[in-house]
């Protein structure tokens, strides 16, 4: 099941945050659900500049150029270069990339907010992607998921935060959240195995990944969760 698949078959009204939009790839299509206003963050400045071409004239997207974070401040974000084409996808606040010596880094200070100081009040979807700062983000935003009880999806690698794959689920599940992820069928959270799931190098220069390569993991309030798998399945 892709991201945008299980967004659909949940899709109620309201604000959805896509953290870590990038070029937009899944900012658009979450703007045409239906009553859907679309909170989009991305802050790399060249990623930001693409996203904003890409989203204009859509009056129910809002773009930041911010990052996300346990709590509002600013941060350094790295950018990994290799033979001087700039690796946008590996950008990301939690790590320096210092320590590998096949690469040089650009960095660029970024404002950072948390998702509670949003005050939102009606978020009903969050798709996060942030290159190893997922746990801050959401730690930035219990009181919201507490509040609001949104779906998410989120994508979590070892590769750019060691033990991230535990340390998440397990934030999730003590805010009363449901994990799953998807192996030729719908998975329990308690079923991932990172050794055989996650085999892949967190150098840039190493881009590949191993057998199985599982990363998208996908969280419902336990109070629904139910309803919500009926919903899944049905397709």
């Amino acid at each position: 099941m892709e991201e945008i698949a299980f967004h659909r078959r949940l899709h109620r009204p309201g604000t959805i945050l896509d953290i870590g939009a990038h070029d937009g790839l899944l900012t658009l299509p979450l703007s045409e659900l239906p009553g859907s206003r679309v909170l989009a963050f991305e802050p790399l400045p060249s990623a930001f500049a693409r996203l904003t071409a890409a989203c204009a004239g859509r009056s129910n997207i809002e773009l930041r150029l911010e990052a996300l974070g346990e709590r509002p401040g600013e941060a350094m974000l790295s950018l990994p270069v290799l033979d001087g084409v700039a690796q946008e996808q590996w950008a990301s606040i939690s790590k320096d990339y210092r320590g590998f010596s096949s690469v040089t880094v650009r960095q660029h200070a970024v404002p950072v907010v948390s998702l509670d100081s949003l005050a939102l009040s009606d978020l009903v979807a969050v798709k996060l992607d942030a290159e190893g700062a997922e746990e801050a983000i959401l730690r930035g935003g219990a009181g919201t998921l507490r509040r609001c009880r949104p779906i998410l999806s989120v994508e979590v690698e070892e590769r750019h935060a060691p033990g991230s794959t535990r340390a998440v689920p397990a934030l999730l599940e003590g805010l009363g959240y449901a994990g799953f992820f998807v192996l030729d069928r719908l998975r329990p959270v308690a079923e991932f195995d990172a050794t055989s799931m996650q085999r892949a190098s967190p150098d840039p220069a190493v881009f590949g990944a191993e057998g199985p390569y599982v990363f998208t993991f996908f969280f419902l309030p336990t109070e629904s969760q139910d309803t919500m798998l009926a919903r899944l399945a049905g397709g």
